[in-house]
C-alpha cells in the first residue's frame, strides 16, 4: 500500500498501476490494538471491482516489520507508522522546533524492537549559533559513537544532501520527525513533482504546523522509496516491558549478563554493569531516558 486517506487506501500492483481500495471487514492484528489496521507498506490481496475502477483489500500478508506509537489520548491503542521498511529517517532539529533527546531515543528504542535501521537526520545547521554548534557536535558524536548513522543537514542550503541520498539508494525508507524540522522541504527536494506543501513555523511556540496529513509512499528511482508522515507530535512507546527495555539501548545489551543479578532493572541494583558505565560507554542522557521510559511505563500499568 502506498498511501492511506482514511477509509480509502491506494494500493500498487506488481505493474505499478495504482488503485483506490477500501478494507473488506475488520482486520485484527494479534495481540494489539491498533488505530490503523492497515498501514503504508503493507502488502496486501486485493480483489477489483473493474466497472468502478476500485478494489476490495480481503487479506493483508504478514509483515516483516513495523514501528508503532501509543495513542497520545489512549496509551493501551497503537499507531502504525509503516511497515515493511529497510530503514527508518529520523529528522531532528536543535532550534524551530527543538527536538528533545528523549524524543529521540524513544523512536531508537521503537525502530529496535525490529533491529530497523535508523539515520538521525539533524536538519537547520545553517540557524545554528554557536552553542547550538557545539551541541550539534556533541549528539552527533555521542549518536555515531552507540553505532547510530548520525548526519548534519541544511535542507535549505542543501548541506549533507548528497551524503543523505546515498543512505536512500535501494531502500524503502520510512521519513518520521516533529512537524516543522523540515520534512517536506526534503522531499520536494528529493521529488519536485511531489510538491509537498510547505508551512511556516508559528511564531507563538516556534513548533511546526502540520503540513501532512496523511502517510504517503513516493517512488525516488525503481528500487528506492521513501515514506512521508505526519508530524510526530509525542511518541510513546507500546508493547514493550520494563524487564526487555534496556534491550533496545545498543549500549546496554552490549552488557548483558554482566550485573551481578540476571533480572537487574539497572536502577538500584549493586555490581550494576550498566550503571557502572554511566559516562563511559552508556551517555548519561541515554541512561535518564531510559528511566524516563521505565517511569512512564509504571504509569500505565
Amino acid at each position: 500500500m502506498v498511501k492511506t486517506t482514511g477509509s480509502w487506501h491506494d494500493i500498487r500492483d506488481h505493474e505499478g498501476n495504482l488503485h483506490r481500495c477500501r478494507l473488506k471487514g475488520k482486520f485484527k492484528i494479534k495481540g494489539l490494538k491498533v488505530t490503523n489496521p492497515i498501514a503504508v507498506g503493507d502488502h496486501v490481496l486485493v480483489e477489483l471491482e473493474n466497472q468502478h475502477g476500485t478494489g476490495v483489500i480481503y487479506h493483508i500478508l504478514p509483515r516483516q516489520n513495523y514501528i508503532i506509537r501509543t495513542s497520545v489520548k489512549h496509551p493501551e491503542i497503537g499507531n502504525i507508522l509503516a511497515s515493511n521498511i529497510d530503514q527508518a529517517i529520523l529528522v531532528a532539529t536543535l532550534a524551530q522546533p527543538k527536538t528533545s533527546l528523549g524524543f529521540i531515543d524513544r523512536y531508537l528504542v521503537s525502530a529496535e524492537t525490529f533491529r530497523i535501521p535508523v539515520v538521525l537526520v539533524i536538519n537547520k545547521v545553517d540557524i545554528y549559533n554557536n552553542q547550538q554548534m557545539k551541541e550539534l557536535n556533541a549528539t552527533l558524536q555521542m549518536y555515531q559513537g552507540i553505532g547510530y548513522k548520525a548526519l548534519a543537514t541544511s535542507f535549505t542550503e542543501h548541506t549533507g544532501l548528497v551524503e543523505l541520498r546515498a543512505q536512500l539508494d535501494h531502500k524503502i525508507s520510512l521519513l518520521s520527525g516533529h512537524s516543522g524540522v523540515g520534512k517536506s522541504t526534503l522531499l520536494n527536494l528529493l521529488i519536485p513533482e511531489g510538491k509537498q506543501k510547505i508551512n511556516p513555523i508559528s511564531g507563538f511556540s516556534l513548533k511546526g504546523v502540520h503540513t501532512t496529513s496523511f502517510a504517503e509512499m513516493f517512488q525516488l528511482d525503481p528500487d528506492s522509496y521513501i515514506i512521508d508522515t505526519p508530524g510526530i507530535k509525542e511518541l510513546g512507546l507500546m508493547g514493550i516491558g520494563n524487564e526487555e527495555l534496556s534491550h533496545y539501548f545498543p549500549e546496554m545489551r552490549a552488557l548483558m549478563g554482566l550485573c551481578k543479578y540476571h533480572n537487574c532493572t539497572h536502577v538500584h541494583e549493586p555490581k550494576c554493569a550498566v550503571m557502572e558505565a554511566i559516562s563511559n560507554t552508556i551517555p548519561e542522557s541515554r541512561y535518564l531516558s531510559y528511566l524516563s521510559m521505565l517511569e512512564n511505563s509504571d504509569n500505565r500499568r
